[in-house]
């Protein structure tokens, strides 16, 4: 019962069905604090934090990496997903991914104050429900393009094959 139901892959995100899948039981989701797999043919993790459950694309939208082996870690207030590749920091509730930026009115400071700041969104956010012991999750049908789309591209699938072909 812990595995995916698997379907026939979409490139198109508003082209999913809105059929929540079975991925886990709640209790799976409580001992390990997250689940992955596929949902519909597209990648995805669920993570189990401080009561609520938050469920994005797998693959990290910035070089690729598997957010399921990231921490958890509070930055600037949001609970966010630190991808084990890069240290990319995305948060769980929204999918923005943040950086330090320099604070422009502290420039000339030496060392300059930096802050937290949003790139906006950049992770495809779908949604995870718990119901009658076990999490479904139904995956997002937005029509607006983020980053991590990509990696469900016919440009990324082309690159890939060529990769494993040895003609890239």
């Amino acid at each position: 019962m812990d595995g995916a139901v698997a379907a026939t892959p979409s490139l198109d995100p508003t082209s999913y069905t809105q059929e929540a899948v079975l991925v886990c039981t709640e209790a799976h989701l409580l001992k390990e604090g997250r689940w992955s797999g596929q949902v519909h043919g597209r990648d995805v993790v669920v993570f189990h934090h401080q009561g609520g459950c938050y469920t994005m694309d797998r693959i990290c939208h910035h070089a690729g990496g598997p957010l399921e082996d990231g921490d958890i870690e509070d930055i600037a207030g949001h609970a966010c997903i630190v991808c084990p590749w890069h240290k990319i920091k995305i948060t769980l509730d929204t999918g923005e991914s943040l950086y330090r930026a320099i604070d422009p009115a502290t420039i000339k400071q030496r060392p300059p104050r930096t802050r937290w700041t949003s790139k906006g969104v950049k992770q495809r956010m779908h949604t995870a429900e718990v119901r009658d012991g076990n999490v479904y999750v139904t995956l997002s049908n937005t029509e607006q393009k983020v980053d991590s789309d990509y990696y469900y591209s016919e440009e990324y699938k082309k690159l890939v094959s060529a990769s494993k072909r040895g003609t890239t």
